[in-house]
């Protein structure tokens, strides 16, 4: 049977959802909720152990990095399967909630004591229900506001979550709206793809070259030199001590405010003085540096197009005339995967100034830097198209996370089994 064009609603503790729909706690639509076991050793031959790391915050779980630890004797408790609901219960405040579907990404698997394996009843719930409406609690904060903060992180404890109230419509309606969701997931993931591929094979092969040597970084032309960021650039680290005052005219730049390759203003509209950034030892960021995260995730990099003033998650390089920004931008940003491999493993993983001076990257001469600079710019704007169409989808992801998670986006279904 259709579902009814017209959606009437009611009130609930969770607000207003449809009238078909009902409101449940996690405990009461599944079958377990295990944290994991905590292991401080490392064995190559023994199994891999999904981390805080190991979760993205897009939903997705990632082994780019991974950690094998012994195996225990009670290891048939803690073996992940697809459709494993993996949410994130220990991590910095801002990343606490973050909640994956475990897919087979490896054969034989399991995970750390800071993430809770959840184990859905079919018969109620699909595991990407409980994912996506736990990633849109984690959009709006509430894991923030539920969990128990301790120096440098925080947890979200096993009753707190089993106690989450969630929307739980039939399942033929989850089935279509988790379709629905996917399928805008995989769209951003393949114009992601198609950037980083354009950007890697202009960064890697340069202009017009026939000979090639092997390096560090991988083959690269023969007339370019290898060197360390460090070597080349000024390397500035941001104060410790946060402005306790923000009436001046120089931006505070933090994380949130890189989005894209150039950067001048706080999105939060916050201004520090000369006064007060002296005063807390902070440093004033000239125009031209390129600016990159040194906390958490790694390869966020951009150019400042004015003087700020950075947090303690950035830091910054200055160029030599010999040296062309927006090369050097994107030469980091390809660094990423070296960025991990390297930062200190902690609750949340950082780079320490002399390890970002460590990076390699790859220096061709003046004119073609300024050249690769040139196409690479080129490119970027020919791909502001795809990046706006990515937005797009993002902002329409957000907003039937919203719409279809509240019931407020009805979605027409068959009354068939899942």
């Amino acid at each position: 049977m259709k579902a009814q064009a017209k959606t009437k609603f009611k009130k609930t503790p969770i607000g207003e959802i449809p009238e078909d729909w009902e409101v449940v706690k996690i405990k009461e639509v599944i079958k377990e909720a295990k944290p994991g076991f905590a292991s401080g050793k490392r064995d190559e031959n023994g199994i891999i152990q999904l981390r805080m790391n190991n979760i993205t915050t897009e939903g997705k779980v990632t082994l780019k990095e991974y950690l094998k630890v012994p195996v225990p004797d009670n290891i048939d408790d803690y073996l992940l399967k697809p459709g494993d609901v993996l949410f994130n219960n220990t991590n910095s405040v801002d990343l606490i909630g973050k909640t994956a579907i475990f897919r087979g990404e490896c054969r034989f698997c399991t995970y750390s004591n800071h993430i809770t394996r959840i184990r859905v009843d079919s018969n109620q719930v699909l595991p990407e229900w409980v994912m996506y409406y736990f990633l849109e609690l984690w959009r709006i904060g509430y894991f923030r506001q539920i969990c128990v903060r301790y120096v440098g992180q925080a947890s979200v404890k096993k009753t707190d979550l089993l106690n989450i109230k969630i929307p739980l419509p039939p399942l033929p309606e989850q089935k279509k709206i988790a379709e629905i969701l996917r399928t805008v997931d995989e769209a951003i993931e393949r114009t992601e793809r198609l950037k980083k591929g354009l950007m890697q094979r202009l960064l890697t092969k340069g202009i017009k070259h026939e000979r090639f040597k092997k390096t560090e970084l991988g083959e690269i032309p023969e007339e370019w030199r290898v060197v360390r960021a460090g070597e080349i650039c000024q390397s500035i680290v941001p104060g410790r001590n946060k402005p306790k005052k923000f009436d001046g005219d120089i931006p505070w730049i933090t994380l949130a405010d890189i989005d894209g390759m150039y950067v001048g203003a706080s999105k939060s509209g916050l201004n520090v003085s000369k006064e007060e950034i002296k005063r807390c030892g902070n440093k004033i960021i000239p125009p031209n540096s390129v600016i990159m995260s040194c906390v958490g995730k790694f390869g966020i990099v951009a150019i400042t197009t004015r003087e700020v003033v950075l947090n303690q998650q950035l830091h910054a390089f200055v160029c030599p005339k010999t040296l062309d920004p927006y090369f050097l931008a994107v030469a980091l940003m390809s660094q990423a995967r070296y960025m991990e491999s390297i930062a200190t493993k902690t609750t949340v993983p950082y780079l320490n100034k002399d390890k970002i001076n460590s990076i390699p990257i790859p220096i061709p001469p003046l004119s073609e830097q300024k050249q690769i600079a040139k196409i690479l710019s080129t490119v970027d704007r020919k791909l502001e198209l795809l990046r706006q169409r990515r937005e797009k989808l993002e902002r329409v992801k957000r907003g039937l996370m919203k719409d279809l998670l509240t019931g407020r986006g009805r979605v027409k279904y068959y009354n068939q089994k899942v």
